[in-house]
């Protein structure tokens, strides 16, 4: 049982450290934020056209840009700066982006992303 965890352990620290893992953690949890309180009636969202989408499409954006790099990590420039981008649009289609706490995590997370290191390529040592 022990060595189950010990292998588990061992298998997320090298997924955690090969991948953009905090970067997508904080642009999913500010697409869920967003998602959150843009949450109202289908019947509202229906006879409000794209303005009550809006706040859907930005927060489900948000989450896949969080998600995908996790599985394909070369691709964390690409969907990092795509996630920050949608993360500053909800602030206009989004109840204030979530509040504010939406946005403030969705360009956390984006720039996370982008300024983390490549697949492969290990941070440079300090001195």
């Amino acid at each position: 049982m022990l060595s189950r965890a010990r292998a588990a352990h061992a298998w997320f620290r090298a997924f955690r450290r090969t991948r953009p893992f905090w970067g997508g953690v904080w642009l999913v949890a500010g697409g869920w934020t967003v998602l959150k309180f843009s949450l109202s009636s289908l019947q509202l969202i229906v006879s409000t056209g794209f303005g009550g989408v809006a706040g859907y499409l930005v927060g489900g954006g948000m989450i896949l840009c969080g998600l995908i790099p996790l599985a394909l990590p070369a691709q964390r420039y690409t969907f990092g700066l795509i996630g920050a981008v949608l993360a500053v649009v909800s602030l206009v289609v989004s109840n204030l982006g979530g509040f504010l706490l939406g946005m403030a995590l969705g360009v956390l997370g984006g720039s996370m992303m982008v300024g983390s290191p490549g697949p492969g390529r290990a941070p440079a040592p300090r001195r």
